[in-house]
């Protein structure tokens, strides 16, 4: 169990892909400001998220779950992540009740400051969808002072959806655009280890390149190249009318 020694960040991912191309760059950074930065796989993505590995004779879904699991290790490894699997399946990713709980003791063990997930609602996927509620809910239940009372509730951590594929379908309107330049070269690294989505690599390259000049052009430091989107769940709390 963490002594929490450190802040926490903790990303809540559908796919054992996901949280590489929409959040990579936030790990790394953070990460490199000394963050505990732990990372959830709920499932593999053994099914729907690994074309590459299928159009390999003899594909077994055994065999793609042990690819994405290296996959996956060898990208957190880069980002300077940990990363859990929960190995829940995907197409559909369901999360019954036991599932939750092992979420909420995942939360509750990285105590986390800050959570990144998935948009409440993305029609081409609708794990994605799964992966959301679900966060907002074992989030709820590790707050519970009644929860388990062995381990300490949480806080409240704020959650931030990352961006989908196509966001305009999702209704996502980031509200942060996080300057992610000093840490690309880490987060293409660890997209070069997805190989059974390796076509997204220039996808998620060229929406970083979009999004920083995005970023300057809200008022950021000129010497921004590569940014990330997010939007938040709630309200931010400060003393300043920024």
């Amino acid at each position: 169990m963490t002594s929490h020694d450190r802040p926490s960040v903790q990303v809540i991912s559908a796919h054992s892909g996901d949280f590489v191309w929409r959040a990579g760059g936030a790990l790394a950074l953070y990460a490199e400001r000394g963050h505990d930065v732990r990372i959830v796989c709920l499932s593999y993505g053994e099914r729907g998220e690994s074309p590459g590995l299928w159009r390999r004779p003899g594909m077994t879904v055994d065999a793609a779950k042990a690819a994405r699991r290296d996959e996956a290790e060898a990208a957190a490894a880069a980002l300077g992540a940990s990363v859990t699997f929960l190995d829940l399946g995907d197409y559909p990713l369901r999360i019954d009740d036991d599932a939750l709980s092992r979420i909420v003791a995942e939360m509750r063990d990285a105590a986390p400051e800050v959570l990144l997930t998935h948009v409440a609602h993305d029609p081409y996927n609708r794990d994605h969808d799964a992966a959301h509620e679900a966060t907002l809910l074992a989030r709820q239940v590790a707050q519970a002072a009644g929860h388990d009372p062995s381990t300490p509730p949480i806080g409240a951590p704020q959650v931030l959806q990352f961006e989908p594929h196509q966001p305009e379908q999702c209704g996502f309107v980031p509200n942060l655009l996080l300057d992610i330049t000093p840490v690309f070269e880490r987060k293409r690294k660890a997209m070069e280890c997805m190989g059974a989505q390796s076509h997204l690599v220039q996808y998620y390259t060229d929406l970083g390149l979009r999004r920083g000049v995005q970023a300057v052009r809200n008022g950021g430091d000129r010497s921004i190249v590569q940014a990330e989107a997010y939007q938040r769940v709630f309200p931010v709390v400060g003393d300043v009318l920024r």
